[in-house]
């Protein structure tokens, strides 16, 4: 179990790492796909979902996850889009624990920060490299 989560998170990085690299013309679309994607193969993993408990899980996560992103656009203060979201987060959990469980449902919260938290490190970490790799910054000064 612990090689197939390390080989997981390896692939996680790897897959990250392609989608910051990718040229794409609009900036979004391909790489928003992919992470996606990657979300879902993470989360599923981590919370151990079966196939039943997936064909459950997801659609109401899209759901959770709609009303969340619509949270972090509205304006206001920082403290009323934090209680939106945690407002979001109660309105969700009864349902997300009738499908996984109580424990699971806590560990959907730790586990979809923990992702968030990695994607924007390895994102960050990505853009400094290109930075630092970019032509402008390896020109040498001549005297």
């Amino acid at each position: 179990m612990r090689n197939k989560l390390i080989a997981l998170i390896s692939f996680t990085f790897l897959f990250i790492s392609a989608i910051a690299q990718e040229n794409n013309p609009d900036g979004r679309g391909k790489g928003d796909q992919k992470i996606k994607a990657l979300y879902i193969a993470y989360m599923t993993e981590q919370l151990n979902l079966n196939e039943n408990e997936a064909q459950k899980f997801w659609p109401l996560h899209r759901d959770y996850s709609d009303e969340m992103r619509s949270n972090r656009k509205e304006s206001g203060s920082e403290l009323e889009r934090e209680e939106a979201s945690l407002n979001v987060k109660k309105k969700y959990n009864d349902r997300f624990a009738k499908i996984i469980g109580k424990e699971r449902t806590e560990n959907f919260y730790k586990k979809d920060r923990e992702f968030r938290e990695k994607l924007v490190k390895k994102i960050k970490e990505k853009r400094f490299e290109q930075k630092q790799n970019h032509p402008r910054n390896n020109k040498r000064d001549n005297p």
